[in-house]
């Protein structure tokens, strides 16, 4: 058997996998028009899924632009922001809006087109870091906020099964931190997998929230079926 010789090993950089070729692209919910950076399609990186804008985003921001009096003068806290297109929409109507993202590289892109969209001066935009789980991260955020959010948002954010459990643990703390101000969580569920249709709901429970299907949101996006769910604490 021939031995592998040191230099036959391949090592490949981080930057293989990282697309950066990020095209200026419109969106329309209903009166609001947004232009934002992103991919048109998703990069070789799974952990870079952020740089593109997915089904459940579009299901959410149809969902939020015809539901805006939730949004007026709220503060809302955005997981799994991505490229930023439901966080920047939120920034039309709302008082204060954090996105998040866990990625360092979609981050910058976030940043990006934070900047880039102008039609919101009066409100606090800002991408903060964060790892679903990571107390630290988490701690740095309330710390800022000491009274918690208004809203907690999430679109097309369960993909991998081992991650669905610290989503729902990290929701759990932010929906506790924000009792007072009634906080609930809004999920743009987009179905790919009955394991996870079933993992979605199951953890809602076991971490103690209330979790109800918004009536006549139910909807076909992208040849995917989608709803949203709003989420309390139990």
């Amino acid at each position: 058997m021939e031995s592998v010789e040191e230099n036959d090993i391949v090592c490949l950089d981080e930057s293989f996998f990282i697309n950066d070729n990020y095209q200026l692209t419109r969106f329309t919910f209903g009166s609001q028009v947004l232009e934002l950076y992103c991919l048109q399609s998703a990069s070789t990186d799974f952990d870079l899924t952020g740089q593109m804008v997915w089904p459940g985003a579009e299901l959410l921001n149809d969902y939020l632009s015809k539901n805006s009096d939730i949004l007026q003068g709220c503060s809302v806290i955005e997981l799994g922001s991505g490229v930023g297109v439901t966080g920047i929409l939120c920034s039309r109507f709302c008082r204060e809006v954090v996105m998040t993202d866990h990625n360092d590289e979609v981050l910058k892109i976030l940043t990006r087109n934070i900047v880039l969209d102008d039609s919101s001066k009066n409100t606090i935009c800002s991408a903060e870091k964060l790892e679903w789980g990571n107390s630290e991260q988490l701690n740095d955020i309330l710390q800022r906020h000491p009274d918690g959010f208004d809203l907690v948002l999430g679109a097309d954010i369960c993909f991998q099964q081992a991650n669905v459990p610290l989503l729902f643990r990290t929701v759990k703390q932010l929906l506790h931190v924000g009792l007072k101000k009634k906080c609930r969580f809004i999920l743009a569920y987009v179905s790919r997998a009955k394991v996870m249709d079933d993992m979605v709901v199951g953890e809602a429970s076991r971490h103690g929230l209330r979790i109800t299907e918004v009536a006549g949101t139910r909807a076909e996006i992208r040849n995917l079926g989608g709803v949203i769910y709003e989420m309390t604490c139990a």
